[in-house]
This record gives C-alpha cells, structure tokens and sequence, in this order.
C-alpha cells in the first residue's frame, strides 16, 4: 500500500463532476486525476453511494444516470473500502470521540481501513486529526 494513500469523501468526487461548481470543480477535477495518475486514491462503498444521489439529484445540472453509473463503474477500479458490522461499531466510537456525525465516522472508519494517509473532505475540519488521519479540505 503506498505511503500516501488519500481518502477522498463524497463532496470531493461530486464537485469534480459538477461543472457547474466552477473553482471547486477545477480543483476536484485536478485532484482527482492526480490520484488516478499515482494510483493512490481510496473510496468507500458509502461514497459511491452519495456520489450517485447527489450527482443525479442534488447538483445544479444533475447526471443523466446512465452517465452517473458509468461514473461510478469508473471508480470501481480504485481501492473501495466496504463498511462490515464491526465498522458499524468502531464508527460509533468515533463518533462519540469527536463529536463528529455517524455519516462522518464511517468516512474515517473506511479510511483507516483502507490505510489512507489523510482524508480529502469538506466537511470534516481541516487540520484535524482523527483516529490518526489528517484532515485536508482541498478547497481552503
């Protein structure tokens, strides 16, 4: 596993196919093809699954679905962690640790899991670090 393994949430992947985002979509975009050039990108099957509902739901110019899944297919080649019962667990942990939300504990369980470096996220607090993991927002 690389050293610099990076976890990228939900908002991260959505803005770098929201065209409509303007300098966060430029940043995404870079970002994401960064770690896809380097190979070194972590998802969540939670990701995935935010990713498909605000992409076709939630953004300015929705995805056609047919475009969203073909997305999502895509990203099917990167590391994708999946969240087991004892993640449910460990997730409640972390919640209660950090007084983060649930949602936001199982993006951290998944990124220990899938041994990532730090975390891509614009909801967790930049500079932050939990359960080991350094939070980054991109876009500050």
């Amino acid at each position: 596993m690389s050293a610099d393994s990076v976890f990228v949430d939900t908002n991260v992947l959505v803005y770098a196919h929201d065209t409509e985002a303007g300098k966060r979509h430029r940043r995404a975009a870079d970002i994401i093809s960064e770690l896809w050039n380097a190979r070194t990108g972590i998802l969540s099957v939670q990701v995935l699954q935010e990713f498909y509902v605000n992409a076709t739901r939630k953004i300015p110019v929705p995805l056609p679905t047919a475009t969203a899944r073909e997305v999502v297919r895509n990203y099917t080649l990167w590391r994708t962690e999946w969240i087991l019962p004892e993640d449910v667990l460990r997730a409640s942990e972390i919640e209660e640790q950090n007084k983060i939300s649930f949602w936001d504990a199982l993006i951290v369980t998944a990124a220990v899991k899938g041994g990532a470096t730090r975390i891509l996220s614009e909801d967790l607090n930049p500079g932050q670090i939990i359960a080991g993991i350094p939070i980054d927002n991109p876009f500050t």
